[in-house]
């Protein structure tokens, strides 16, 4: 890592989300990168974020995912005593908008690093050349593409998830089973490795990414997500019996996405004789409204549809073990 000389800087990336309800529509097409979304799509994003607090006025204390982000920034600023710039791909504080501020700041070279620890083209990738646009060679940058191999990430996880699984083993006298997810991705953007896709309704164990799609290149995030969980669940000494994995919060419009899906990784559990199922999503950083309604609200009547009690284990938000991760991959993984 370059040495702080007052004119570098840590640059964090992260999704975006809206403010207030009416931003909606404007918000999917900065996802979409322009594409406008059905009004029916946009309608249901706006009673899901609704379900979860935002309003048509600005929330004192920010939205979720945009309060947690800036909550991590201000914490590895503190840990590293170094200057710490966070820019979101999808909205305010934008990309472009942190990297013109670092421009008027003076910084002459950044260390970069994406708060989605599983590289993906359709995060890191899509940061990065959002990112090396607005720079245009103003200053240097050390661009991280993945930390999922992160030791610290893996502990932050398992420390989150140790308390849920004790709560819910003694509730069911037996140990549930634990679900690890990670956001979905669309299928042409993963390469296929396998002549055969899993089946539907099946969980996938210790064993089982695929990679899908129509790409020259794999793209490593299934197998990324993958490993973060298999070191979580080490942790823990769960065994491969004990725990699966499932893709969450596919797209409701467009190509298909990846899966097993959380709904039919729920069924197939539930006809296997499994009583309850602890959910942990690691591809994720903080509370947002993939968790808050997909998981909370959603995946919760899913759950008791099937006769399974549901659990999850609490984001990492602010947890100490998680800005220690971000520093540590900040100091290993740069160039």
């Amino acid at each position: 890592m370059t040495p702080d000389t007052g004119t570098t800087a840590i640059l964090l990336l992260a999704h975006g989300t809206p403010n207030v309800l009416s931003e909606m529509a404007e918000y999917l097409q900065k996802v979409t990168n322009g594409r406008p979304m059905p009004q029916a799509v946009v309608e249901e994003l706006q009673h899901r974020y609704a379900e979860i607090g935002l309003r048509d006025t600005p929330l004192p204390e920010g939205p979720p995912l945009t309060r947690w982000t800036l909550r991590q920034t201000e914490l590895l600023a503190a840990r590293t005593g170094r200057k710490v710039y966070v820019g979101m791909r999808n909205w305010h504080p934008y990309i472009a908008d942190t990297v013109a501020q670092m421009k008027a700041d003076g910084i002459t070279h950044a260390t970069v690093l994406c708060l989605a620890p599983q590289n993906s083209r359709t995060s890191t990738g899509l940061y990065r050349r959002a990112l090396e646009s607005a720079v245009d060679n103003a200053f240097t940058c050390d661009f991280i593409t993945d930390w999922a191999d992160e030791p610290l990430l893996a502990e932050a996880f398992a420390e989150k998830l140790s308390p849920v699984l004790a709560e819910a083993t003694a509730a069911l006298g037996q140990r549930p089973a634990v679900l690890f997810t990670a956001h979905s991705v669309p299928c042409r953007t993963i390469l296929a490795t396998s002549t055969e896709a899993p089946s539907p309704g099946s969980p996938v164990p210790a064993e089982g990414i695929q990679h899908y799609g129509d790409s020259d290149q794999p793209d490593p995030y299934p197998v990324e997500a993958k490993h973060t969980a298999s070191e979580v669940a080490a942790k823990l000494s769960l065994t491969d019996a004990d725990w699966f994995f499932a893709f969450q919060s596919q797209g409701i419009a467009g190509a298909p996405w990846i899966g097993p899906t959380v709904e039919d990784t729920f069924k197939a559990l539930a006809e296997s004789g499994h009583k309850g199922v602890i959910m942990q999503p690691i591809g994720f950083l903080c509370d947002h409204v993939e968790i808050l309604y997909d998981i909370d609200i959603n995946f919760r009547q899913v759950a008791a549809g099937l006769g399974l009690q549901l659990w999850r284990a609490n984001s990492l938000n602010d947890s100490p073990t998680l800005i220690r991760a971000l520093e540590d991959a900040l100091q290993t993984k740069s160039a």
